[in-house]
């Protein structure tokens, strides 16, 4: 009897596998996402004693890839902190030379490192990414919740989240006449394309 079930156990391993799906096989890779840049947008808006403040930064590049298995991802998203515009020249020239010293921290950068609920390639999804976001020389771990939507090969989406920046160690501008609350709520719109499975191997 013994040596039956060992035969029958020797067989079931050494018999052939049914092969995979294309699907399956697809979804063993990393799926790898390049951003457009003319089609991607850092927007800001922060709140005031007086007013709401709504700017942009220009994103410089993007690439990001993570396996929809296990969510775990890599890859940098790279803005133009020089490129803050809120549409007033003598607020923005404060914000540059004194506040976020875009003399001397040229870029920011956030490095995403693990995704938070499933990511569908065929359909709407929301989900969260946990990452590294670098700015003012200092990196600060952030949550952004993020919606995506596929097509073929191409995507969009957005992705929210706050920045405390006078609790990272950025200036606070507020003086005597004005109060700026001490969080910039951040948006990005993204869009661009997506690489196919041979290549992202």
């Amino acid at each position: 009897m013994t040596g039956a079930v060992l035969c029958l156990a020797l067989f079931l391993v050494a018999a052939p596998q049914p092969p995979q799906t294309a699907s399956q096989t697809a979804a063993a890779y990393p799926v790898v996402l390049t951003f457009d840049c003319n089609q991607s947008k850092v927007h800001y808006m922060v709140d005031s004693s007086l007013h709401t403040v709504h700017g942009t930064f220009n994103m410089k590049s993007g690439t990001v890839q993570f396996d929809p298995q296990t969510g775990k991802t890599d890859g940098s998203i790279v803005v133009a902190a020089t490129s803050g515009d809120s549409g007033n020249s003598s607020r923005d020239a404060r914000m540059h030379k004194e506040i976020l010293e875009t003399w001397k921290y040229q870029e920011a950068t956030f490095h995403p490192t693990q995704i938070d609920g499933p990511v569908s390639l065929t359909a709407p999804s929301d989900f969260k990414v946990k990452g590294v976001f670098n700015l003012h020389g200092g990196d600060h771990e952030v949550v952004a919740q993020v919606h995506s939507e596929f097509a073929g090969d191409h995507w969009k989406g957005t992705a929210k989240f706050d920045v405390p920046y006078i609790q990272w160690g950025i200036k606070d501008p507020s003086n005597f006449l004005l109060k700026v609350k001490p969080v910039v709520h951040v948006e990005l719109e993204m869009a661009g394309a997506r690489a196919s499975s041979t290549s992202a191997r």
